[in-house]
C-alpha cells in the first residue's frame, strides 16, 4: 500500500507485518535446511519450527502438540471433516469451505435470524442420534457477526451426556472456525469450549497459504494428505518453517494487542458509520449492530449496484468489497445476505468495510466523504431521490 490508498479489506487479506517478515527472513536463507534431516543445523531449525509451534499455540490457550499446521484455513476445515463419517450440522451462513466440505456428508443446514445469528435452539433441532460434527464459525466473514460460540459448545455438552445416558456411542464434536476472529476477539480454546478450531494466518499479518489446525485430541483427525508423515503424520509434506515462524509471530502480535487495538477499531467503524447514515438515511446497516467484528461495517444502499460504488472508489485509490472477496468475483449474488432473506435490492447494493492495524481516523475522513459522494452520484444518475 501506498500512503495515498486506503485499504479497507481487511477481512479479505491483511499485509504481512514487520515483525513477521523479520522473522521469517533466515528461514529463506542461512536458515533454510529440511527439518527433517539429521544434521545439526537442520536439527537447529526443527527445534526452532516446534518452539514456534508451542508459541503459536499459547496465544489460543493450547499446546504445541495439539497444533497441526497447514497450507491455509481452506485445508484445515477440510482436515477437521475428515475423521467425520455421519451427520453433520453447520449454518448456512459458513464460509464456501465449509459448505463445499459439507455436502460428501449427510448435513443440516441451521439458518440464521435476519441479523445473522445462529441460534442455540436451531442447532439443538438439527442434532440427531447420527450427528457426528458441529462447526459454526466464531464471525461471520461478509457481515462481522459474531456467534455464541461458548453456549453452543454448552448445548453440545450436555447432548454428550444424554448420549451418555442412552447409550448411543456416537462422537459429537465441535470444529470452530476462527479466522475472522483473532486479533479482533478473544480467542481460547478453552474459555469457547470447542473441540477443534481453524486459524488463519493471512488474516491477521500473517504470511498467506499457512493456518493451523487446534484439536484436543489427534484421534479426532485423519489425514487429508498422505506422504512422509510429518506433522505426526497428520499433514505430510516438508514443513513450511518459514511459513509457520511468520505466523507466529503475527499472532503473538496480535494477541499482544487485541484489546486495545478492537477498542480503537470499534471507534473508527462507529465514525464511519454514523457518518454514512447522518447522509445517507436510506442506507440500511447488515448483520447485528451489538455482536460484530470491532473493524467490521456490511452496509447497504438498496437500488444502486455496488460493483459500480467498488469501481467509482477505486478510481480514488479507495478499496472496499462487495460481499465476500472468495464469491464475489464469481458474479454470484452472497449465499449469507441471501440467507438473511434481504431483497435483491439490499443484496445488490451491500459493500463490506473492514478496517484494520494501519486505518486512521483521516482516512476513515476521506472515505466516508467519497463514499457518500459516490452514493449520491448513483442515485442522481438513476433518478432516484434521497
Amino acid at each position: 500500500m501506498t500512503d495515498k490508498e486506503i485499504y479497507l479489506d481487511y477481512a479479505a487479506a491483511t499485509p504481512v507485518c514487520d515483525a513477521a517478515l523479520r522473522a521469517m527472513e533466515p528461514y529463506y536463507s542461512r536458515s533454510f535446511y529440511n527439518p527433517s534431516s539429521p544434521y545439526a543445523p537442520a536439527v537447529g531449525v526443527r527445534r526452532e519450527y516446534e518452539n514456534a509451534k508451542g508459541r503459536l499455540a499459547h496465544t489460543i490457550g493450547a499446546k504445541g502438540e495439539e497444533v497441526i499446521v497447514t497450507a491455509g484455513a481452506t485445508e484445515s476445515i477440510n482436515l477437521a471433516f475428515n475423521h467425520v463419517s455421519r451427520h453433520v450440522v453447520t449454518s448456512s451462513i459458513e464460509h464456501p469451505a465449509v459448505i463445499e466440505v459439507v455436502k460428501k456428508f449427510s448435513h443440516t443446514f441451521v439458518e440464521p435470524n435476519n441479523d445473522g445469528v445462529v441460534s442455540v435452539d436451531s442447532i439443538s433441532r438439527a442434532i440427531t442420534p447420527e450427528t457426528e460434527l458441529i462447526s459454526i464459525q466464531f464471525a461471520n466473514n461478509e457481515t462481522g457477526t459474531v456467534q455464541s460460540i461458548r453456549a453452543i459448545a454448552n448445548l453440545i455438552d450436555k447432548q454428550r451426556k444424554e448420549r451418555v445416558e442412552q447409550g448411543n456411542t456416537t462422537p459429537l464434536l465441535f470444529h470452530c472456525d476462527a479466522s475472522q476472529g483473532f486479533g479482533q476477539l478473544d480467542v481460547n480454546v478453552a474459555r469457547l469450549g470447542v473441540d477443534m478450531l481453524t486459524m488463519n494466518s493471512a488474516k491477521i499479518y500473517g504470511p498467506k497459504q499457512v493456518a493451523l489446525l487446534w484439536t484436543k485430541s489427534t484421534k479426532l483427525v485423519s489425514p487429508v494428505i498422505l506422504g512422509g508423515g510429518q506433522e505426526r503424520g497428520l499433514r505430510s509434506g516438508t514443513e513450511n518453517v518459514a511459513g509457520l515462524i511468520g505466523f507466529t509471530e503475527a499472532a503473538v502480535l496480535a494477541h499482544k494487542k487485541q484489546p486495545r487495538e478492537s477498542k480503537r477499531l470499534i471507534e473508527l467503524r462507529n465514525s464511519l458509520e454514523n457518518r454514512l447514515l447522518s447522509s445517507l438515511p436510506m442506507a440500511i446497516v447488515i448483520g447485528n449492530k451489538k455482536r460484530r467484528l470491532p473493524g467490521h461495517l456490511t452496509i447497504s444502499f438498496p437500488g444502486i449496484d455496488a460493483e459500480r460504488l467498488v469501481f467509482k472508489l477505486e478510481e480514488k485509490a479507495i478499496y472496499i468489497a462487495t460481499g465476500s472477496a472468495c464469491s464475489a468475483n464469481k458474479g454470484m449474488a452472497s449465499h449469507v445476505l441471501v440467507a438473511l432473506k434481504l431483497n435483491e435490492e439490499t443484496i445488490n447494493g451491500s459493500i463490506r468495510l473492514t478496517l484494520g492495524r494501519h486505518t486512521t481516523q483521516d482516512q476513515i475522513d476521506s472515505a466516508s466523504r467519497a463514499i457518500i459522494m459516490a452514493v449520491k452520484q448513483e442515485y442522481t444518475r438513476l433518478g432516484i431521490s434521497i
